[in-house]
């Protein structure tokens, strides 16, 4: 029945005993009464295998999620970091081991080939070009199909990749779905399968690998300095500067610590880098855990901007907004890039559409306006010292349809106007086709409270009855 308890996951010992995934509970307590089981938590899995995933990347940084099979590591070009293929599956299996868990690991040309080699034979690395060889006596369960396929071909008597791996592909996949050749394909190599990587790899990168863990508050820092003048020479050579780093401390135990930090601008200084990550940590407020040391140590670039030589003034001074762009990154570093921002100039005669809030790590959008144009006070046109984010509607009365309002009602105060300024007149972009002309007056009540407030809509010409609002006060 459908609805019967299965066997999900089996260790070395039950498969031993030839119970096999999918199988009935009933029927396997019926072979073994003393069977011992418990209920499957696909979230814990799940969990668990994320953990390991990120446990993982003291290897290569390319591991992919295979819920069903394990992880898939691409060591293209690392394995010589370990001593060789044969040594970095020892010592993958050794850490794994000492963690509590059963592990096996294969390397081979292919990842089918590779997830074939470690679920179905004893072998750590696949000759390259023997995987054909390798997979020819193995069960079809090996090309990582599903129960019903492997079990559909078993009824017509294909029971090992061998038996299949000559035979017409047309035929196969029209009895058993494109699936079946598409597998066999990756496995043996003639379909590219690429593996897609639970996390991004970051442009450039620098670790240490430490015989003897280290636990030491100034060993790591000595050591992030050390990562930070190794990128540092990199992104000198590339013209670039760091706009985000991640720092990720692996300890002996299994667990990794990750920790980001942003810039407002591209930085590259070792001593720079190092002062953002203190502020990140002081800002976390957590103790430094070490637990049993830490043995791999990396720094990693996740994004990057053009970063061109400053220019030194007479005073040695290479740049007059440093000291306020490293204060920026420190505070950022501390209460989080999402609560520090600037205010940016949109290309909108609206007040409240002519700014916008920018995050501090946000790009400047510099061709908006150009050179800012230069103040001059006598000029200036006066504006209320708070500007509403949105104007409030009010109720007001004029002396005639396009004038000044005599009074007004606001919030449900009536005010009596004794002086005004105005109108002036701000229209929305011509692109704005449903936005309509406002005329702005300043106002002052009998009590002395001034206000700035709008006619939307020009009477006679875009409403017959224009409304009113309140757009600020001032001081």
């Amino acid at each position: 029945m459908k609805s019967a308890l299965r066997l999900a996951a089996l260790d070395e010992r039950a498969r031993q005993l030839r119970l096999h995934p999918g199988q009935a509970l009933a029927d396997a307590r019926a072979m073994i009464p003393a069977l011992e089981t418990a209920a499957e938590d696909c979230t814990a899995d799940r969990v668990l295998l994320e953990s390991l995933a990120d446990w993982a990347e003291r290897y290569t940084p390319l591991v992919a999620l295979d819920a069903d099979h394990g992880l898939i590591l691409d060591i293209t070009g690392t394995a010589h970091l370990f001593g060789g293929e044969e040594a970095l599956v020892a010592d993958l299996c050794t850490r794994l081991t000492a963690q509590g868990f059963f592990a096996r690991a294969a390397i081979a040309d292919t990842p089918g080939a590779a997830s074939a080699a470690a679920r179905f034979t004893e072998l750590s690395v696949v000759p390259a070009g023997t995987a054909a060889t390798m997979l020819a006596p193995l069960p079809l369960a090996a090309l990582r199909l599903d129960r019903e396929t492997v079990s559909a071909m078993d009824r017509v008597g294909l029971k090992r990749i061998g038996q299949i791996a000559a035979l017409p592909r047309a035929p196969l996949a029209a009895r058993f779905g494109t699936m079946l050749i598409r597998r066999l394909d990756q496995a043996l190599g003639l379909e590219e399968e690429s593996i897609a990587p639970r996390r991004p790899v970051a442009p450039l990168s620098a670790e240490r690998r430490f015989a003897e863990p280290i636990a030491r508050e100034d060993d790591v820092a000595q050591t992030l300095a050390s990562l930070a003048a190794t990128l540092a020479a990199s992104l000198e050579a590339r013209g670039l500067g760091a706009r985000a780093l991640e720092l990720a401390l692996f300890r002996v135990d299994g667990f990794v610590a990750r920790t980001v930090v942003a810039t407002s601008r591209p930085v590259r200084t070792p001593k720079l880098v190092l002062d953002l990550f203190r502020e990140k940590f002081a800002g976390l407020g957590e103790t430094f855990d070490a637990g049993f040391g830490f043995d791999v140590i990396r720094l990693a670039v996740n994004a990057t901007a053009p970063q061109n030589p400053a220019q030194i003034d007479l005073a040695g001074d290479a740049d007059s907004d440093a000291g306020l762009g490293q204060l920026i990154d420190r505070i950022g570093a501390r209460l989080g890039p999402a609560r520090v921002g600037r205010i940016v100039a949109e290309n909108s005669h609206i007040p409240e559409r002519a700014e916008r809030f920018a995050l501090a790590g946000d790009d400047a959008p510099k061709e908006n306006f150009g050179p800012l144009p230069s103040f001059d006070p006598d000029s200036a046109i006066d504006r209320p010292l708070r500007l509403f984010t949105r104007p409030e509607p009010v109720e007001a009365i004029a002396e005639v349809p396009d004038g000044p309002p005599v009074r007004f009602r606001w919030r449900r105060v009536l005010y009596r106007v004794a002086r005004a300024e105005g109108p002036e007149r701000i229209a929305a972009e011509w692109w704005r086709n449903d936005d309509l002309t406002r005329d702005y007056f300043r106002v002052e009540d009998i009590s002395g409270h001034r206000f700035w407030l709008f006619r939307e809509g020009l009477y006679g010409r875009e409403s017959l009855a224009p409304r009113w609002y309140l757009h600020g006060v001032f001081a």
